[in-house]
């Protein structure tokens, strides 16, 4: 068998979020089907596991999957072409995908950016060293653009100052209980490396970078800094929350468009198994 790692990158509003649900389309299952028809493998054989499950209309830039197939399938995929595997699959998944999208000829909502042969102990989520997001803002009619389908629009200015001042004590390792939405038996213990809010070309971006995040994480913490930033709540509203570890009805989450999967980091090929076995220790 061999390895293969995926960067993808896509646009979320047409899924139903990454992972596989019957009847829905979603990231995960047009990605499989694509993969089984270029490989011809029975639909079902090829899974892909992914470095970050995003929610509906969440978009990627740096999404990372692998998946595993037979050496002998993966040889012969560039058939008479004078190119590699990799470069074979790149072009044949694309083309697939381009034909099952919905709207405009000659366009897909999610492309295959690159492919590569890996190490069997490479683990797209477990071997993560970290994920990072950005949450984009245009604050204020003047900036919003209907062809930015990655941004959230809102009428009041948000006070970039103040977010980031709300956003320091958030950093390093804590329970974000109060920013996530708990699965049973998961832990909601995460180090959150960066949080920093940046006026790029008028738009407000607000940088989140972690070992890894739980679910609706980044979008409770975008939501919570904007009521500071718009001047709703005090710049120590956010770290009271953190400390209150519950998922109250204070809760403020960002609507999922405005968020998009920016990349996600890895350590060196030798250093890919010791750090799925640090990434799957429970942490609470």
């Amino acid at each position: 068998m061999c390895r293969v790692r995926l960067n993808i990158a896509y646009l979320g509003g047409g899924f139903h979020g990454w992972a596989s649900q019957p009847g829905l389309r979603t990231v995960q299952g047009e990605l499989e089907a694509a993969l089984a028809q270029v490989l011809h493998i029975p639909a079902g054989r090829v899974v892909l596991t992914v470095a970050g499950r995003t929610d509906a209309g969440v978009h990627a830039t740096g999404q990372v999957a692998h998946f595993d197939v037979p050496a002998a399938v993966w040889e012969a995929l560039p058939g008479r072409a004078a190119v590699s595997p990799p470069e074979a699959l790149v072009r044949k998944v694309n083309a697939v995908l381009a034909r099952g999208c919905p709207g405009v000829r000659g366009y897909t909502d999610v492309v295959v950016n690159s492919a590569r042969q890996v190490p069997e102990t490479f683990d797209a989520r477990f071997s993560a060293l970290w994920r990072a997001y950005t949450y984009r803002i245009a604050d204020g009619p003047a900036r919003w653009r209907p062809q930015r389908p990655d941004v959230l629009w809102v009428a009041a200015p948000l006070d970039v100052s103040l977010m980031n001042r709300a956003a320091q004590p958030l950093l390093g390792e804590h329970d974000f209980l109060s920013y996530s939405k708990p699965r049973p038996g998961a832990s909601t213990v995460r180090t959150l490396q960066r949080l920093e809010v940046i006026r790029e070309e008028g738009i407000v971006c607000v940088h989140a970078r972690a070992d890894a995040f739980c679910h609706s994480q980044v979008r409770t913490l975008v939501g919570t800094l904007a009521e500071v930033g718009r001047g709703a709540k005090d710049v120590g509203w956010p770290q009271r929350r953190l400390l209150e570890r519950s998922r109250t009805g204070e809760v403020k989450v960002a609507p999922a468009h405005g968020l998009t999967l920016e990349s996600v980091g890895y350590p060196p090929p030798g250093e890919y198994a010791s750090q799925a076995l640090r990434a799957r220790r429970y942490r609470g």
